[in-house]
């Protein structure tokens, strides 16, 4: 996995610590560490949540899944499911994002 550093990009000078600790523990070690969950797993768990939320970090993790070998197929699969747990809106939000990043 390539090393992440939009967090000192972002918010380097702004929240050094918050930075270093996107980058170095979340992506660093917590993402890069496969003997548990592959990289592509983790993107469909992290895509899941970040649906289900509604957070705004969907779109680059719908990137990052793509990246990861999550397919067009499977973030369907997963929207789909999802929109009975979390929310039929959130489901169509996520459609829209998914829609310009998988076709």
């Amino acid at each position: 996995m390539k090393k992440q550093t939009a967090g000192r990009e972002q918010l380097g000078e702004f929240a050094p610590q918050f930075a270093a600790l996107n980058d170095d523990i979340l992506f660093g070690e917590v993402w890069a560490k496969e003997d548990t969950l592959s990289a592509h797993d983790r993107s469909m768990i992290t895509c899941a949540a970040l649906l289900a939320m509604g957070a705004p970090q969907l779109e680059a993790h719908l990137t990052i899944a793509k990246t990861n070998g999550v397919t067009k197929d499977e973030i369907v699969g997963l929207i789909t499911h999802l929109a009975f747990y979390a929310g039929w809106p959130k489901a169509w939000s996520a459609f829209a994002l998914a829609k310009e990043i998988f076709e």
